[in-house]
């Protein structure tokens, strides 16, 4: 069973955005499996197929309470050492993760399993019980839809050559070098916060490299000048952890332009449930 969960988790994880929602999904899939009678031919495909749908249908759920301004971000995952429960390069790159929040489930799913995992349409169709019509039609609403997308995966797993950028970025906040850290954002640069249930941020969703860098400036020296501050991979991208002894309290996400150079993106993850489970080298 503990095999099937480590397979499982990629799919579920993929289009739920959230470890914990994950792990209830095959959870349930796996506690009516054991109990049901009828005998399953191949019980790979089949597990598959019900955590996907089952997964489908609590992000449905999820859908109906959240709105394009309550700046959802998904559940960070370590990326940079090995995890015996999770198979690591099946899990998406932070930005990717971030651009599929734009896509119902079903087409969501459906661009996971073409672009992810390699599937056929035909494969896909009897997955989602749908046509191989529907599916790429599917397919082709959630390309046009992630287009903005401006960095390939084999860019975003080398998150270590960032890190110059980075270590000059957090240097510059420090010392409230306001000229050198806007020269590190892209002029259309966006701040996605996403504080929970627990956590008041300052400002959801702040766009422009003026207003971002302000920001960023007051939000450290207010808040989080006494944390510590450690470099980390997350979903295969260059992240900042900010901690205070051995608890996370914020999980800055980098997304940079085609050529690597200015920061367009910075997914700041403050929520304390999705923060739990990172581990402070």
């Amino acid at each position: 069973m503990d095999n099937y969960h480590n397979l499982l988790f990629p799919y579920a994880y993929n289009v739920l955005g959230s470890k914990a929602d994950a792990k209830d999904a095959i959870q349930d899939v796996m506690a009516k499996y054991a109990g049901q009678d009828t005998e399953v031919n191949n019980e790979k495909s089949y597990l598959i197929r019900a955590v996907i749908n089952q997964s489908i249908n609590l992000k449905n759920k999820q859908k109906r309470k959240t709105s394009l301004e309550d700046a959802w971000l998904p559940e960070p995952v370590e990326t940079s050492r090995a995890d015996g429960n999770i198979i690591l390069e099946d899990i998406l790159s932070y930005s990717l993760l971030f651009l599929l929040e734009q896509l119902n489930p079903k087409e969501r799913a459906v661009f996971i399993l073409k672009e992810g995992f390699a599937y056929s349409h035909k494969e896909i169709s009897e997955v989602l019980s749908c046509s191989v019509v529907n599916s790429r039609k599917l397919l082709s609403r959630a390309r046009s839809k992630v287009q903005q997308a401006d960095q390939n995966p084999e860019e975003l797993k080398q998150s270590g050559t960032y890190r110059d950028q980075i270590e000059r970025y957090i240097k510059a906040i420090r010392n409230r070098d306001i000229e050198t850290l806007q020269t590190l954002l892209s002029d259309d640069v966006t701040l996605y916060a996403d504080g929970g249930d627990e956590i008041n941020v300052v400002e959801r969703i702040c766009r422009g490299c003026p207003e971002v860098s302000d920001l960023l400036i007051f939000a450290y020296h207010k808040f989080q000048h006494s944390q510590s501050i450690t470099f980390a991979e997350i979903n295969h991208q260059p992240a900042l952890l900010f901690c205070e002894g051995k608890e996370v309290k914020a999980c800055q996400v980098y997304h940079f332009d085609e050529e690597g150079q200015t920061i367009r993106r910075i997914c700041n993850v403050l929520d304390p449930d999705k923060l739990v489970d990172i581990e402070i080298k």
